[in-house]
């Protein structure tokens, strides 16, 4: 099996993925769609998503020659595979996530979650010229509460028949099944943990995009419970960074990795009063009851990550917020503007 080539000593823009064909179940979201473009201009891309939430529409580079689309579901095994066929890097992006769906639709959500994996894995295995899989997880698979928690710390689940958690149990499985392709069949994957990713194009019921949505619109920013939820907050140009390097090193195969930023730690109240703060905004913040069981704490250690390929997050919350402003207030279907002075300080007009 094929390796890519890597030197310890390279950043992460010189990573050298060229000349390959990247196939990206769930390409269309939030993620799947912001590492497609990291990689689209020296790679052929193939997009395979069944487009329920579309992020790619709005990206620059939706029209490349290096770019292609397939509408599919990763549940239909033989159209999956033989879309896949002459793939050097498979990445499973495709998942059922964001609370209210799981919440919603917790059966679906297990059965794309968990069999889709299954079926991607099992694609991929027929590859004859395999170089890395990536699997998505999740954070919550440390369950309601995880502080500065790594990669070898046991995984919790919550209460059976809480809907809340099927989202955290099917990921965790298919994490399991990652691992077992590696030590059984040698398939070189790799799996990582994104913790509360957030910035341009997410699509969904984020709530850190939910909360600047709102502030710059001028509308009350709505909190569930006291807002003593604490998070880390990673911007989506780090946690594509990660993911990169996690592709081409060598020594990543077999493991899993948590990306996130350890430094931007927040409450949920704090992260409303900085949105505000930062973006000049004056709406109010307003607490509403809780819609279910929730994660308290959820803080990694990105130790690991650090130390074997030097991922390090660099965008601080401040920073990701008013970037992330600036792309939601772009948008050709948003009547307001965002205009930035030289201290970086956003002016809001039409709020």
């Amino acid at each position: 099996m094929r390796s890519i080539p890597y030197d310890v000593t390279m950043s992460v823009n010189d990573i050298p993925i060229k000349g390959k064909r990247i196939f990206i179940t769930g390409g269309a979201g939030f993620l799947g769609s912001t590492l497609a473009g990291r990689l689209v201009e020296q790679n052929e891309v193939v997009i395979y998503d069944d487009f329920r939430r579309n992020s790619i529409a709005d990206k620059p580079f939706v029209n490349h020659k290096n770019l292609s689309m397939i509408k599919g579901d990763i549940l239909e095994y033989p159209a999956l595979r033989d879309a896949m066929r002459g793939s050097n890097i498979v990445i499973h992006c495709a998942a059922i996530a964001g609370i209210d769906t799981v919440i919603k639709s917790p059966t679906d959500t297990m059965r794309v979650n968990m069999v889709g994996t299954a079926k991607t894995l099992e694609a991929a295995q027929t590859l004859p010229g395999l170089e890395r899989f990536l699997d998505f997880s999740t954070s919550e698979v440390f369950g309601q509460s995880a502080f500065r928690s790594g990669e070898k710390d046991t995984t919790q689940i919550g209460a059976v028949g809480e809907a809340r958690w099927t989202y955290a149990v099917s990921k965790l499985a298919g994490e399991h099944l990652t691992k077992a392709y590696h030590q059984e069949f040698g398939t070189p994957t790799v799996t990582v943990r994104p913790f509360n990713i957030y910035g341009p194009g997410q699509v969904g019921d984020g709530a850190l995009t939910s909360f600047i949505k709102q502030a710059v619109a001028g509308q009350e920013i709505q909190i569930h419970g006291e807002g003593n939820q604490i998070r880390a907050w990673c911007f989506v140009d780090d946690f594509i960074d990660g993911v990169m390097l996690a592709l081409a090193h060598p020594k990543a195969v077999g493991e899993s990795f948590n990306i996130g930023n350890a430094r931007a730690v927040i409450t949920i109240y704090g992260l409303a009063q900085t949105v505000v703060r930062v973006l000049g905004s004056k709406s109010k913040i307003r607490f509403v009851p809780k819609l279910g069981p929730d994660v308290e704490l959820r803080v990694p250690s990105v130790e690991k990550a650090k130390q074997l390929f030097g991922f390090e997050a660099k965008v601080d919350l401040d920073e990701g917020i008013r970037l992330t402003a600036e792309y939601l207030c772009s948008l050709e279907n948003n009547g307001m503007k965002v205009s930035v002075d030289g201290k970086r300080r956003l002016e809001i007009v039409g709020a």
